[in-house]
């Protein structure tokens, strides 16, 4: 008798990441130049160094299969995802680890992720990490404390030589980040919600955008895994939790069941027409520059305004506008300097970077 379907479900999402790792790190190690193979296709033995021990023969040893670790908070999401990990990777010759990060926002915190540690120590995963991190108040608390996760999870990534780091978001928090981005009013970027591969060189991997949080609920039930429910996800001063506990079930009550599936079409569609747009946008760019490589407004003019707009934030971005504070009503101002030129004065936008028109050319540039 086979698994439980929840379980199977966990297990057959991340074997498909770990495949996808797998083919990943094969390709990258293609193109890397190989210091016992040079250019010229006749193997020499290399220098010998610390880091790079030589066979009787005198070559180097084959490089050590590719690490993944698995981010866990304790909670069901994230236990499912580890115990899916640890299961699977063995099998695909694949170290397996995980990282928890204690946020230090809740009394007891690091008796929290000390906890953690040991469910991960009993799941066989090695190596495993506990991080401690100072949430600043930037962009508010849900964010601030997303950002010096995120600082955390790429700084243990870097230091352990990972191939890729595991994330339990579920198709409802798809969901959730779709609305969130439809409240902003943010554009088709927001609205497509997190990606499955992200981070640099997709170092982030998400394999249960496609599951339901009752799945890996459900899993982590049927292997009898203790999870940990955090108190903030059920914390009305949160947005996203009002959005869970209240918005989402009045949109089903009103809407009908199915609501959660269809808003994670959504990011998908969304993600895909971005990227559509996005590579017009890079590719148009270069012809509305004049050769200084300031941008002309009335060759910007002529552009459909979706890839106008994404030109205009690339530029804002690249003189220093953090992206994260640059919202859509920003991009819309500097818009209007394009198109509906009344004389007006210079747009300030964030990190003090501003946006003037000046004989016919849009200059974008710290104030």
């Amino acid at each position: 008798m086979g698994p439980h379907p929840a379980v199977a479900a966990i297990r057959l999402a991340v074997r498909r990441v770990l495949h996808d790792v797998l083919t990943d790190t094969a390709a990258h190690r293609e193109l890397t130049p190989s210091r016992s193979a040079p250019p010229d296709g006749n193997p020499r033995p290399p220098q010998q160094t610390p880091l790079e021990p030589l066979t009787p023969q005198g070559f180097a040893h084959e490089p050590p299969p590719p690490l993944v670790l698995v981010a866990c908070s304790g909670g069901a999401d994230s236990m499912a995802l580890a115990s899916a990990l640890a299961f699977e990777a063995p099998k695909l010759g694949i170290r397996a680890g995980a990282v928890t990060v204690d946020h230090g926002l809740q009394p007891g915190s690091d008796l929290r992720a000390a906890e953690v540690v040991t469910r991960m120590t009993a799941l066989g995963l090695d190596p495993i990490e506990s991080l401690v991190v100072h949430v600043g108040r930037d962009g508010g608390p849900e964010a601030a404390a997303r950002d010096a996760r995120y600082a955390a999870l790429d700084e243990a990534a870097e230091r352990h030589g990972a191939a890729a780091v595991l994330l339990g978001h579920t198709r409802d928090d798809q969901a959730e980040t779709v609305l969130l981005g439809l409240a902003r009013g943010s554009g088709i970027r927001s609205l497509s919600g997190m990606a499955a591969v992200s981070g640099a060189g997709g170092r982030y991997r998400r394999p249960f955008l496609h599951l339901d949080r009752q799945t890996a609920r459900k899993a982590c039930m049927v292997q009898s895994l203790p999870v940990w429910d955090d108190p903030h996800n059920a914390d009305p001063a949160y947005t996203r939790s009002r959005l869970r506990h209240e918005g989402l079930p009045a949109l089903e009550k009103a809407l009908g069941k199915g609501v959660v599936e269809a808003l994670a079409r959504t990011a998908q569609l969304s993600r895909d027409d971005a990227d559509a747009l996005d590579a017009w946008a890079a590719q148009a760019e270069p012809s509305v520059r004049d050769a200084t490589g300031v941008l002309e407004c009335a060759k910007l003019y002529a552009l459909p305004p979706a890839v106008r707009r994404r030109i205009v934030r690339r530029a804002a971005i690249g003189a220093g506008a953090p992206a994260g504070a640059l919202f859509a009503r920003h991009i819309e101002e500097v818009d209007r300097l394009i198109t509906a030129w009344r004389g007006q004065g210079a747009i300030n936008l964030p990190g003090k970077v501003v946006a003037r028109r000046q004989g016919g050319r849009l200059v974008i540039r710290q104030g």
